[in-house]
């Protein structure tokens, strides 16, 4: 962006720097840091520290991540690839599950490791490099190093430096990193800013559904044929209530019919925005033969749509034929069978 001629940019990057103050959060001291690598420890995690109202960890390992590729919100190492050059380390959060669906954090936060020589310490932040430059005074540039704020939530839970110092450099003891197989790291956070994302959708699909199989008898069925709606006890199925439904003369007096639907027993409990995916089979059983009269079907239930199946499941004429084990001795027999294949939530 150019204003007369003044030009201005933006980078991104990492600001080395001393530091005479020791870490405002977190210091952790490892004594024989070379048994780590003997000891095939690849990866050490620090304890626990509180800062910004957040739990947080940092880790140090050398392995490179594989950036782009996550699994579970965290990178994802590269096992077989031993780079050995560079010492990572990472800050953490430590309880990313206790943040409200949809809650982001953005944090600054710096690493440190001591030069136990000089009594100060290396630290590495990432910043937001303003450049202000004029064009017609070449020497007038004006550079504003800003701490970069990092979002955490609970698709990413980490940020760090893949290349925090060289091996070499670290091992060396001229430089003060490393002395007596001891090294000091430290960190600290400092949260600036915390926000919802507003409303969140959560689909959770069943890999292996289990069905799950309920069946209703109904005995002296001509006492119920006057009624609008005969309705079955409740059964439960992946974690909600169900009831089967029967409208005697079709749902809204369609006449000749038998009108056969799943229903959510109790929809008023359902949160806000919930839908269940269901895939049931209501079942007419036969009590004479096996040719049960059945239907098949998957719907999203919801608040808001309590109840499907078949408005027209069966003719009268059908149902009452004696020569059909339908209606057998005054009884009727149905089965029901579901599977939940999927859960929708909405926070927010």
């Amino acid at each position: 962006m150019a204003i007369g001629d003044v030009t201005q940019g933006d980078q991104y990057g990492v600001l080395r720097s001393t530091s005479e103050a020791p870490p405002a959060h977190y210091i952790l001291n490892i004594q024989q840091f070379s048994s780590l690598t003997k000891h095939n420890v690849e990866r050490y995690e620090s304890g626990q520290f509180e800062a910004g109202g957040y739990k947080w960890y940092f880790f140090c390992q050398t392995y490179i991540p594989v950036r782009g590729t996550e699994v579970g919100g965290s990178p994802k190492w590269q096992q077989d690839k031993k780079v050995g050059e560079f010492l990572s380390v990472y800050l953490a959060m430590a309880e990313p599950s206790s943040l409200p669906p949809g809650w982001e954090v953005y944090a600054t936060f710096r690493i440190f490791l001591l030069d136990q020589n000089n009594d100060n310490y290396l630290k590495l932040e990432d910043i937001h490099l303003h450049v202000t430059y004029n064009q017609t005074r070449c020497s007038n540039m004006h550079l504003d190093a800003i701490s970069r704020g990092r979002r955490f939530h609970q698709m990413r839970t980490e940020w760090g430096f893949d290349r925090f110092i060289d091996l070499k450099e670290f091992g060396d003891s001229s430089n003060g990193y490393l002395q007596g197989d001891d090294c000091v790291f430290g960190a600290e956070v400092f949260v600036c800013k915390e926000r919802s994302k507003g409303k969140t959708e959560c689909l959770s699909m069943v890999k292996d559904a289990v069905a799950y199989k309920h069946t209703w008898k109904i005995s002296s069925y001509t006492k119920i044929m006057n009624t609008e709606c005969e309705t079955s006890n409740i059964l439960n199925a992946g974690d909600h209530k169900w009831k089967i439904k029967l409208y005697p003369n079709g749902k809204g007096s369609i006449g000749n019919y038998i009108t056969l639907n799943l229903a959510l027993a109790d929809p008023t409990n359902l949160p806000p925005g919930t839908k269940i995916l269901a895939e049931f089979t209501l079942r007419m059983l036969d009590q004479l033969d096996t040719r049960h009269y059945f239907g098949k079907a998957s719907y999203w239930f919801s608040a808001s749509k309590t109840e499907w199946g078949w408005k027209r499941f069966i003719t009268h004429g059908t149902f009452f034929q004696n020569n059909r084990g339908l209606l057998f001795k005054d009884v009727c027999s149905i089965e029901a069978e579901i599977a939940i294949h999927g859960e929708a939530t909405v926070v927010g």
